[in-house]
């Protein structure tokens, strides 16, 4: 990816003696006018958005930096950048009603953490937004966990439990395990591991366990193993799905506490409209952190909805060339369960026609 600066530079204006400029090669991804060369002591520094091209030309390029992370957080803006002081900032970008007239305007805020934290705002939540979470429950989940005032559905999921569906995709994916069902899975860890890696290829999954770390260090416990063999076994699902927020979260109870909780922050985050030119941003810097679902998902709709009526398995392939071939024929084989396919011919002559 081309890589995306922070450029800093005066401007003979004495209200806004700086141009701060985000830019990913030619292109500028934001341009504000601001006060200050950096927030620093000051907390917060109001910026002006560059539309007008009557401004005063910039005199001198103070600095240029890369940007190595380009996050939102509700109406935030997050920033970090590639140097060891003054890396982390954050701008928030606020409308507002005119008090004597009709319409809105827009208020930016340029702030550091060190500010946020001296200055002690008053704690306030980015996902506070709060509606009735729309549930699948896996057909398989004979006791299953249970989220109040939730709309919730039975059906045969992909991968995981338990999902938090969206308008027309899967938000959030969650696989539970008991403290017997994961040492049982440690007895079969090479398909643990295909399992989980696909739970992972959603943006939003995690692994559930109704246990304590510490229960499965005791040799009273862990039965067949021993407290190193387990402890080596978890290690090893950190560190092969790095991307899968895994839980041991004590017991049954606090389990489908901490699941409940995490549905209700993503469908916050969901919910929440960002602020138009942090939308831009996001769309025009081409990391998208609020891509949704999973690759089995985005495999499934693009059969469903946009494959031709007879296809054969590598114009899947071409069109999602990362993807694992197990995860292609998985889709598929679930799609024919499902009645929406059906194969024709065998090896490299079959193909899939749409019922």
């Amino acid at each position: 990816m081309t890589k995306t600066l922070y450029i800093l530079e005066s401007v003979n204006n004495p209200k806004f003696p700086y141009r701060l400029t985000i830019k990913q090669g030619d292109k500028v991804l934001l341009a504000l006018r601001v006060q200050d060369r950096w927030p620093g002591q000051r907390g917060n520094i109001f910026c002006i958005r560059e539309t007008n091209q009557e401004l005063d030309p910039p005199v001198e390029e103070i600095e240029r930096v890369p940007i190595i992370s380009f996050k939102r957080y509700g109406k935030r803006l997050a920033i970090v950048l590639d140097r060891p002081i003054n890396k982390r900032c954050e701008f928030l970008f606020l409308t507002k009603k005119y008090k004597t007239k009709e319409g809105e305007y827009e208020q930016i805020f340029w702030r550091t953490q060190k500010a946020l934290i001296e200055r002690r705002p008053r704690v306030k939540l980015t996902t506070y937004y709060k509606d009735r979470l729309n549930v699948i429950i896996d057909n398989n989940e004979r006791y299953p966990w249970r989220f109040p005032e939730s709309n919730i559905e039975k059906g045969k999921l992909p991968v995981g439990d338990y999902a938090l569906k969206g308008e027309n995709e899967i938000l959030a994916v969650v696989e539970r395990k008991t403290f017997d069902n994961l040492l049982a899975e440690f007895g079969r860890m090479q398909a643990f591991h295909q399992q989980l890696g696909e739970l992972s290829a959603y943006k939003n999954s995690a692994l559930v366990i109704e246990a304590n770390y510490s229960d499965f260090l005791n040799p009273n416990k862990v039965k067949f193993y021993t407290p190193s063999f387990t402890a080596k076994a978890i290690a090893e699902l950190y560190a092969l799905h790095p991307k899968l927020t895994i839980v041991f979260a004590g017991n049954r109870k606090l389990a489908n506490e901490w699941t409940y909780r995490f549905f209700c922050a993503i469908n916050a985050h969901e919910n929440d409209t960002p602020h138009e030119t942090i939308s831009n941003l996001i769309e025009n810097y081409g990391t998208c952190p609020d891509a949704k679902g999973g690759i089995y998902f985005e495999i499934k709709k693009k059969i469903v909805n946009d494959l031709l009526e007879e296809f054969q398995f590598s114009m899947i392939k071409e069109i999602f060339p990362e993807a694992p071939q197990t995860t292609i024929r998985k889709v598929l084989k679930d799609l024919e369960k499902e009645g929406i396919i059906e194969k024709y011919g065998k090896g490299k002559k079959s193909y899939w026609k749409k019922g």
